[in-house]
């Protein structure tokens, strides 16, 4: 056992240690694949979309006890092994501003986006990583409680690239335990394009499906010939309309940070916060909770947050203004 984790041998064992018995471990993990085209209260996930620019989102939320299970496998197993360096999101300590700060005030930046991330993520690649962490036995059940296969009466609206790959085991969008699962099977890719870096004198970072790459002496179309190569390679497709390069005299923008000088929130974003809390002090909170936030007050005070991680100026006015709205009205 390479981590300080738990010692697991086989399939009583993993039924002993999440409270289960074997029957409930096999029917949490389907091995079946009972739940391909069951519906409704059987399923272990519920449901929904989120649209986007081109089409919707899935996501795919454990339902408690399955949440419960995975977090368990999150907090003994997954938190206990390093995944790269270059992995600012989903890490302890790390964040967006830890992922744009690498870029700040350079010449050139580069910017690249993986498509449908965590589906393109199947069960293989995850029982690898537990297998290599020394759960070679019990790999294949482990993975399987942490993947799952999407339902065919929810894949409306769906594009048929990210359907075909919905309909086959992969990290579930609303899991505890796919970011870190993510990060792990990405290890490989992020040690290639941080050694292409290193040997470069550029910089490379990644937060979840966002790349970044930048350098005071760079040749962008070379850089990405080769990075592009190595995504392609380690089975990955980046969204070709979302490749950016972005140099000194235009907004160089990473996570919705402005790296031009030091990371910050842009602009727009700040004033758009603010203006929102002027609004809420002259109306109560509720009339400005357009989107139905079950916890408007938490959502609010985590943009909060957000904008004050770059600027600890900008996150005192903000707290001034959010100390003066009514949040039950």
């Amino acid at each position: 056992m390479r981590f300080d984790l738990p010692r697991l041998q086989d399939y009583s064992d993993v039924a002993r240690w999440l409270n289960l018995t074997v029957g409930e471990l096999e029917w949490f993990a389907d091995r079946g694949h009972w739940l391909r085209t069951k519906d409704g209260p059987l399923q272990h996930y519920r449901y929904w979309q989120v649209p986007k620019r081109h089409g919707a989102r899935m996501i795919e939320a454990p339902k408690p006890h399955l949440r419960e299970i995975q977090r368990r496998i999150l907090r003994t197993i997954l938190d206990h092994i390093p995944p790269h360096r270059a992995a600012q999101g989903f890490v302890p300590g790390t964040s967006t501003a830890s992922f744009a700060w690498p870029h700040t005030d350079r010449p050139v930046v580069v910017r690249l986006d993986l498509r449908d991330c965590f589906s393109s993520i199947g069960t293989a690649r995850v029982r690898a990583i537990f297998a290599a962490v020394g759960y070679e036995r019990i790999a294949r059940v482990l993975a399987e409680l942490c993947t799952t296969t999407t339902p065919i009466a929810h894949l409306r609206d769906i594009d048929q690239r990210q359907a075909t790959l919905l309909r086959q085991r992969h990290l579930p969008q609303g899991a505890p335990t796919s970011p870190a699962l993510a990060n792990l099977v990405m290890r490989g890719m992020d040690r290639r394009i941080w050694g292409y870096a290193q040997r470069n004198r550029l910089h490379y970072s990644r937060y979840g499906d966002d790349l970044a790459i930048s350098g005071d002496h760079m040749n962008p179309e070379a850089v990405l010939w080769v990075v592009l190569r190595i995504i392609a390679d380690e089975g990955f497709t980046v969204h070709p309309d979302k490749t950016k390069t972005m140099r000194a005299h235009q907004r160089q923008q990473l996570a919705g940070l402005v790296v031009n000088d030091q990371p910050r929130v842009a602009r727009r974003d700040y004033d758009n916060h603010r203006a929102l809390l002027h609004n809420a002090i002259r109306t109560g909170a509720q009339a400005q909770n357009r989107s139905a936030h079950p916890n408007f007050r938490a959502h609010v005070l985590g943009k909060i947050a957000w904008v004050g991680a770059t600027s600890p100026r900008r996150r005192s006015t903000l707290l001034a203004l959010a100390e003066q709205v009514d949040w039950d009205r």
